[in-house]
């Protein structure tokens, strides 16, 4: 496949907000892909190099861009940087010097996206003498022989910062319309134009008119239309073949890729059948942690394919999620009673993975973290008895002399480290509090209920005081016994307590009624840092106020929810201080300059970043606001800590802003 239909898509993806839209055009791309294709097109799509728990980055400057740039199209870098600042966009910079360098060259080739993607693979492997140079010419080879808008997403894709708005709903969405039937009902078949869809571009904007009405009147239409269609057609391989079903389970024993339609019995069952297929391609993909796999699968095995997909050890997969609940009363309406009732700690969440002598462990954002925690690996290798599993756990520091727990932020600090790791589990110990079990000796656990899993983390678990233990936990169904233990769990420094469904099983992802949290404060923002401003006076060496952002789960775009400079230290022992935020934004500055970067970027006043860093958000209100893309503001906003252990995928929703603006007092 070029390069230049794969940017076709990403224009396309840029040009509307619809994720309907978004869906139809990234499953006309995947239609006509190959299975060598497909998983470099995931990649490039989500516009990445790397899946997230692999530990590489491509690990490119915007400076060494900059070269880029003036190697390949023989403009000055003053002006390169000039347009630079004009613009605020790399990639739009690409995009107009490429269409006016000064001399084409004879060896330009068309693109693949085979091409693009090797190039851009191979600069996280360059390492030594001259490396600078190597990556240069690798990013300067594409460029070369780039057209001007594919200059554009090359050097997006290079800085990580491609939004086009593909997120993972999308993504999932296009797989489901690519390799699976439409459903007549969801979407699928548009009355205005008689098309199967998506279709065309058309039955995009007629299915956007219609008001989703849907009868037997229908039905007997569609079927008509389809009989209509399939007689007039003069060779039988282009028929629509039509899969009538009565009941849901009816899927699951269907080869569903012999199909092109499914037509269910009204519009209630179609969406339930929609939502089926939806659901067991999620599953394939929190297990798998691959959009890539998950869509070979669908594309070449089905449902039985996506259904077998094998848990293993050592390969990480997305933790289960959970709401916040108002209160004790309003958790046991969520979960029902009885519920197991569990202390929420304040720490660090971390997946254990054992395989033989391996074991490795992951953040929340799937990152490996196994050399940061050397304590964590030999408390578990000598007190699990188990040499294959998965277990999801927090871990929490504490103080070695008062023995009383350590809030979050002090073990934060060893994700980033390198180095002093000995210092740092000498000077704050961490407890492991395992809480649930997803594989122990390779049996899949998730699909048992939450009791079991539990019981089952019992039997492999040797406890340890101040080393590791199973969370403190009370099974009630009583008000008054559940109010008493959320009670202690404050007192002992705790962020709260969880309560969960007894039956429930582990599901990735937030799940209503599977679990819920309840804490005392109203619900904090995780948001991610989009811009930030240089201060005044004292602090003009620092970053001092941040634009953050909020998430659009359906099309992943990042939209601003004010400023906020409250919260941070001057002093590092004091908490997150201006100093440690300012080192760790600088390095994802979108505008720098050969005058240092610094000191060139103080002269802008305010910084584009990219969206890398997430903090929590306290705040008094949300308020309704013309001035920022989400449409909300926060009144007040705080700084409370760094969330090193959250992707930007699991910052807070826009949805989540607005059920909290019309739920507040």
């Amino acid at each position: 496949m070029t390069y230049k239909e794969l940017v076709a898509v990403y224009k396309k993806l840029e040009s509307t907000t619809k994720r309907l839209e978004k869906t139809y055009y990234v499953a006309q791309l995947l239609k006509n892909s190959t299975d060598k294709e497909i998983p470099v097109l995931m990649l490039l799509l989500q516009g990445i190099i790397f899946p997230a728990w692999e530990d590489k980055k491509i690990g490119v400057a915007a400076r060494l861009v900059l070269k880029a740039i003036n190697v390949a199209t023989g403009i000055d870098t003053k002006k390169i940087e000039k347009e630079w600042k004009d613009t605020g966009d790399l990639g739009k910079v690409a995009e107009n010097l490429v269409a006016k360098k000064k001399q084409a060259t004879l060896f330009s080739r068309e693109l693949s996206i085979e091409k693009v993607y090797n190039n851009l693979k191979a600069l996280a492997d360059l390492t030594g003498t001259g490396t600078v140079d190597k990556k240069v010419k690798l990013i300067a080879e594409l460029l070369t022989s780039a057209k001007p808008n594919e200059a554009k997403y090359i050097i997006r894709t290079v800085l990580e910062d491609l939004r086009v708005g593909a997120g993972e709903g999308v993504l999932r969405d296009a797989i489901v319309s690519a390799y699976f039937p439409s459903i007549y009902g969801v979407s699928d078949y548009c009355i205005n134009c008689n098309k199967i869809m998506p279709a065309t571009d058309k039955c995009i904007e007629c299915a956007n008119k219609l008001d989703g009405k849907f009868s037997a009147s229908y039905i007997e239409k569609f079927e008509r239309y389809i009989e209509s269609y399939n007689n007039n057609l003069k060779s039988s391989k282009d028929k629509i073949k039509l899969l009538k079903i009565k009941t849901i389970d009816e899927l699951k024993h269907e080869v569903l890729n012999n199909y092109d339609v499914i037509l269910c019995e009204d519009e209630k069952q179609s969406r339930e059948a929609y939502n089926f297929l939806v659901a067991s391609l999620q599953e394939a993909i929190d297990i798998s942690n691959d959009f890539a796999d998950a869509a070979l699968l669908a594309k070449n095995k089905g449902l039985s394919g996506l259904s077998n997909v094998k848990l293993e050890a050592l390969s990480p997969i997305k933790v289960m999620l959970y709401q916040k609940a108002a209160d004790i009363f309003d958790a046991f309406e969520q979960v029902s009673r009885p519920a197991a009732l569990e202390f929420k700690y304040d720490g660090f969440r971390l997946q254990l993975h054992r395989f033989g002598d391996k074991i490795k462990l992951f953040t929340r954002r799937l990152e490996d973290v196994t050399e940061q925690f050397p304590d964590v690996v030999k408390v578990v290798k000598d007190n699990i008895k188990s040499k294959n599993y998965i277990l999801d756990s927090e871990v929490i520091g504490y103080d070695t002399k008062t023995k009383k727990f350590l809030p979050f932020q002090h073990i934060s600090q060893r994700i980033r480290r390198k180095y002093d790791i000995k210092e740092l589990t000498e000077k704050v110990p961490v407890i492991i509090n395992l809480f649930d079990a997803v594989l122990v000796d390779e049996r899949n656990l998730i699909k048992l209920p939450f009791a079991e899993r539990r019981a089952i983390l019992k039997k492999i678990t040797n406890e340890v005081p101040y080393k590791i233990q199973l969370a403190e936990q009370i099974i009630t169904a009583d008000n008054k016994e559940a109010e008493e233990f959320y009670k202690k769990a404050l007192e002992l420094g705790n962020e709260g307590v969880m309560a969960k469904n007894l039956e429930a099983p582990y599901k990735p992802g937030s799940r209503v009624g599977y679990g819920v949290k309840i804490k005392p404060t109203m619900e904090n923002l995780d948001l991610v840092i989009v811009a930030a401003e240089w201060g005044e006076g004292k602090r003009s060496r620092w970053l001092s106020s941040f634009t953050v952002a909020c998430r659009d789960d359906d099309t992943g775009e990042l939209l601003e929810l004010g400023k906020v400079s409250t919260g941070l230290k001057e002093k590092a022992e004091e908490g997150v201080s201006f100093e440690e935020m300012t080192k760790l934004l600088e390095p994802l500055f979108e505008q720098e300059t050969d005058e240092g970067l610094s000191k060139a970027t103080k002269s802008l006043k305010e910084v584009r970043i990219k969206p890398q860093i997430i903090i929590e958000v306290g705040y008094e209100e949300i308020q309704k606001s013309p001035t920022y893309t989400s449409g909300y503001a926060l009144r007040f906003p705080r700084v409370l800590r760094l969330r090193a252990d959250k992707p930007v995928d699991e910052i807070s929703s826009v949805l989540q802003v607005e059920d909290l603006f019309y739920g507040q007092k």
